[in-house]
């Protein structure tokens, strides 16, 4: 906790389509009071450069596809005393690992995608990360704490959790689907 008395809370999106934080977003009236009790320290939906050290409660959307995201969860990991898998992408891989079906060399992977089906001036972008071998889930690469599924999870559900966490409390996952 910060010397304010707020939770440290981080999100980060890997390789996914952004539907997990909007659904974070779709928290609507009680992000205001989630407003009172944390201080997001780094977010995609805030312009904070650097992962901070000291973070409570990272939640991280999408699967793991390069090794610049992979050096991310490592730094998230090590620095994040909860890691939560937020939605299918980061609990399974889902939509981003069906890639890890189609055998080919990650220059073949990212030839498909920006040259082959590509309409309107095809061109490959100068700097793309090294691609992995394959898309995986985040469990697979370090330790997480707590998995939200769905794709994506409801705002019902990321709020249930986030205040369980904030009140002290493990969130009891068990019966509860991804649409809360």
């Amino acid at each position: 906790m910060t010397t304010t008395g707020k939770v440290r809370v981080a999100t980060i999106w890997l390789s996914g389509c952004s539907g997990c934080h909007m659904s974070f977003l779709d928290q609507d009236e009680r992000l205001i009071d989630l407003a009172q009790k944390i201080q997001l320290v780094y977010s995609p939906i805030a312009d904070i450069k650097q992962f901070p050290e000291n973070v409570d409660v990272t939640l991280i959307e999408g699967a793991l596809a390069n090794e610049e995201q992979l050096a991310m969860l490592k730094t998230a990991r090590a620095r994040s005393k909860i890691l939560i898998s937020l939605g299918d992408c980061a609990v399974t891989g889902n939509v981003t690992a069906l890639r890890n079906a189609w055998h080919r060399s990650d220059q073949e992977v990212l030839e498909r995608a920006y040259l082959d089906k590509s309409d309107l001036n095809p061109q490959r972008p100068d700097q793309v990360p090294k691609l992995l071998v394959k898309a995986r889930p985040l469990h697979e690469a370090v330790k997480v704490d707590f998995f939200i599924p769905g794709c994506p999870p409801s705002a019902d559900l990321i709020n249930y959790v986030l205040t369980e966490l904030l009140a002290g409390r493990t969130p009891n996952m068990e019966g509860r689907s991804k649409y809360g």
